[in-house]
């Protein structure tokens, strides 16, 4: 009897074990690989070191002013105007100057009529003193009322000549070919005497400007090369060399102005437009530059993911960074050519964790 009650309760024994299992969670997918971006790392001296964002201006530039004070009557040109050398640009209303000039040669006439009458009181008291008439004194008092006038006379001719000289500075005139980039008088305005009227780019070569900050600047020099890229001409590069910089720094920005000519002095590019400099170091010929999202920093050291082509597998290399770039940064040591690396997330991967490249432009990479 007691065999035959066992035996239920050992059935029932294997199913519960039978049901149990088959009740058992599966164990987890793995992981897909993690997708990463990537850059192949290439020589620094293909690559742009420095750049600087800047706008083309003329060579020279005049900004033009009346030499007299005066109220605006008529403006001739405006902005983006061609004009010639010697072009009335603008002129004031003469009235006040034609007024101070016939005061001036009412003035003259009254120093010449002056001197008319101390050359006769001279002459006659001459006739008189060789008659022994008059004194020697009183002859040496004419002969010096006479040199009086005609002092008063040359004053009041130079005071003409001034006058007429304001007269004509009535008319603002372009001491060079070249275009208008800038107007801020308008008829009607008053303005003083040197104020600024309009801007003139003088026709001939163009430059670039650009502003390099305190801690670049030691790095450049007046004749250093670089290459200038016209916005409007994506993938063209001029050749270019600094041609000037400036003493002392700006001091609301604290940069230093640059201006960077074109080896072709024949270029035109348009006046105002955007350009890019690029200058690359001879010292850097042997270094690499990457993105700033490349660098990741481990125990305070800087290193960098390096991608095994073969596994897909990460590597945290240390590396050493030479400086840092408005581009990139600039990589002495731990780096070879045609290496591949992770250039974003790099703080979200694992030593050894394999990844799923994709290039700049979300594109799958394949090695």
């Amino acid at each position: 009897m007691q065999s035959l009650s066992v035996r239920p309760v050992l059935a029932g024994s294997l199913l519960l074990v039978v049901l149990l299992s088959g009740c058992q969670v599966p164990p987890p997918a793995s992981e897909p690989p993690r997708v990463a971006r990537v850059a192949q790392v290439a020589p620094a001296n293909a690559q742009d070191i420095e750049v600087y964002p800047g706008e083309v201006h003329a060579r020279f530039e005049s900004t033009l002013g009346f030499r007299v004070a005066g109220k605006i009557n008529a403006r001739h040109v405006d902005v983006g105007n061609q004009v010639v050398s010697g072009q009335v640009l603008a002129e004031l209303d003469p009235r006040d100057l034609e007024l101070a000039r016939s005061s001036s040669k009412a003035t003259l006439a009254s120093a010449q009529a002056a001197m008319q009458l101390a050359k006769s009181e001279f002459e006659r008291y001459q006739t008189l003193r060789q008659r022994k008439f008059v004194s020697e004194f009183e002859l040496e008092a004419k002969t010096n009322a006479l040199a009086a006038a005609r002092a008063h006379v040359a004053e009041a001719q130079a005071a003409l000549d001034a006058s007429r000289n304001q007269a004509g500075y009535a008319e603002l005139r372009a001491d060079a070919d070249g275009v208008i980039t800038a107007v801020s008088g308008e008829a009607g305005q008053v303005v003083g005497t040197g104020q600024a009227v309009m801007t003139l780019a003088h026709d001939g070569a163009s430059e670039v400007e650009i502003n390099v900050p305190e801690q670049s600047i030691s790095r450049l020099n007046v004749g250093t090369s670089a290459q200038i890229d016209l916005w409007t001409e994506a993938g063209k590069q001029h050749g270019g060399r600094i041609r000037e910089i400036a003493p002392s720094a700006d001091p609301t920005t604290r940069s230093y102005r640059v201006r960077v000519s074109f080896d072709d002095e024949s270029a035109k590019p348009l006046l105002g437009q955007t350009a890019r400099v690029y200058f690359a170091s001879n010292k850097d010929a042997e270094r690499f530059l990457v993105p700033l999202g490349a660098v990741y920093e481990k125990d305070g050291k800087a290193a960098i993911w390096q991608v095994d082509a073969r596994t897909r597998a990460v590597h945290l290399m240390p590396v050493e960074v030479v400086r840092y770039t408005e581009s990139g940064a600039l990589i002495g040591n731990g780096l070879s050519a045609g290496d591949w690396i992770v250039t974003a997330g790099v703080h979200r991967l694992r030593e050894s964790e394999t990844i799923n490249p994709i290039d700049e432009l979300n594109r799958r990479v394949s090695f």
